[in-house]
């Protein structure tokens, strides 16, 4: 695992009279998170089964790290990727232009792409945004005087601007786990690129992501989908995502009485996901998560994409987070899932020696998809169309 005592001290240092209290809170949340016992690589039975301790152990915790998942050739591909992508970025949240003047790489995006914040900020807690699931929030250490005026927090609609994200979203070992839990007509949900760079890193305050089926006859653990986060540089204490297990079974969290029970922001029984790059976390939407403000030395970028169950999202209207509030029928599902479909083409042409995932929608339709300049066309603004629930 990475050494992140450094960064524990140096993060601890900016809650000054808290200091003593985050530094021992960021130690033992390590500690209790290595001992959980809900890692290893993927396995699979004689059947082609998700291996059921591993079941047992994401259905117990709301999360398991799928350890060793990218090799180092394609998790080189994916960082290579995003060091470029990040050279066009706007130079600041109302530009369109990168730090060479060129069009930044959204510059004609329909759809929003960049989520910024002031450094170490907390840009969504206590605010109305995203249905006000942020409900508090968390301390704004003061960031050093050289800092940025803004930094990138959130790219969305990763799949349109990165080959080597759009070719890891159809991992097959991935994509047989998301049709474990999800089944074999699972749907897509949302892409994204996390960005915690270090020393201004924003925060994400503590919330569960469903927003649409809380009160729902049919709730169960899964009903809102889950997270797949593909660690590029590895997840510490300080820069990563801390969760509450098993939070994702009792339904919606008073999030305010949590933290007043508590005493502080530092949620008792809170563990962070603590992994190196290569690893890949499944993360139950229904979990409580957030993280802190990353004030240490190692940077964060997570490759983020999210499945739901079909019958989560068909005949459902939508929660308006990632798209506009609308009800999701088969031909918004179908149009949706193209993302699945290229990205299948999209890696059988760079990893030839590969046996790739077969999606069981396309062949009971038997759509096909072919990886080209028109299939690129054919991806930009596609998150216009997120299931969002």
């Amino acid at each position: 695992m990475i050494d992140a005592s450094r960064s524990i001290k140096a993060c601890a240092a900016y809650y000054g009279d808290n200091a003593d209290a985050m530094e021992s809170y960021l130690k033992e949340g390590e500690k209790k998170a290595l001992e959980l016992g809900n890692r290893g690589p993927i396995k699979f039975d004689e059947n082609g089964n998700l291996c059921p301790e591993i079941r047992k152990a994401y259905s117990d915790n709301g999360f398991y790290i799928f350890e060793n998942v990218i090799n180092p050739d394609e998790l080189e591909d994916i960082k290579e990727d995003l060091e470029k992508l990040r050279t066009n970025f706007p130079i600041g949240p109302e530009s369109n232009i990168d730090v060479n003047g060129n069009p930044a790489f959204n510059a004609e995006s329909k759809s929003l792409t960049l989520v910024w914040s002031k450094p170490l900020g907390d840009p969504l807690g206590g605010t109305e945004l995203a249905n006000g699931r942020h409900q508090i929030k968390l301390f704004e250490p003061e960031a050093k005087s050289d800092s940025p005026p803004a930094v990138p927090v959130i790219l969305l609609g990763s799949l349109q601007f990165s080959d080597a994200c759009l070719r890891t979203y159809a991992h097959p070992e991935l994509l047989k786990v998301a049709e474990a839990i999800n089944g074999e007509d699972f749907a897509p949900f949302n892409e994204a690129l996390f960005i915690k760079e270090p020393g201004v890193g924003a925060a994400v305050s503590w919330h569960q992501d469903g927003v649409t089926h809380w009160d729902s006859e049919d709730f169960d653990e899964d009903i809102h989908g889950f997270n797949f986060m593909v660690q590029a540089y590895g997840s510490t204490a300080v820069n990563g995502v801390w969760v509450m297990p098993g939070t994702h079974k009792v339904g919606k969290i008073d999030i305010k009485k949590l933290v007043a029970e508590s005493g502080s922001e530092r949620l008792e029984g809170a563990v962070p996901i603590v992994c190196n790059p290569g690893d890949a976390v499944i993360c139950n939407r229904q979990l409580l998560h957030g993280s802190f403000p990353n004030c240490g030395f190692e940077k964060r970028v997570t490759v983020n994409f999210g499945f739901h169950k079909r019958s989560s999202v068909l005949g459902v209207k939508g929660g308006g987070v990632h798209s506009e509030a609308q009800v999701f029928d088969e031909e918004i599902i179908e149009r949706r899932s193209k993302s699945i479909g290229y990205a299948i083409e999209a890696r059988k042409a760079k990893y030839k020696d590969e046996k790739p995932y077969q999606y069981k929608p396309f062949i009971h339709s038997q759509k096909t998809y072919v990886w080209d300049n028109q299939a690129r066309q054919d991806l930009k603004d596609y998150n216009l169309e997120d299931l969002s629930i």
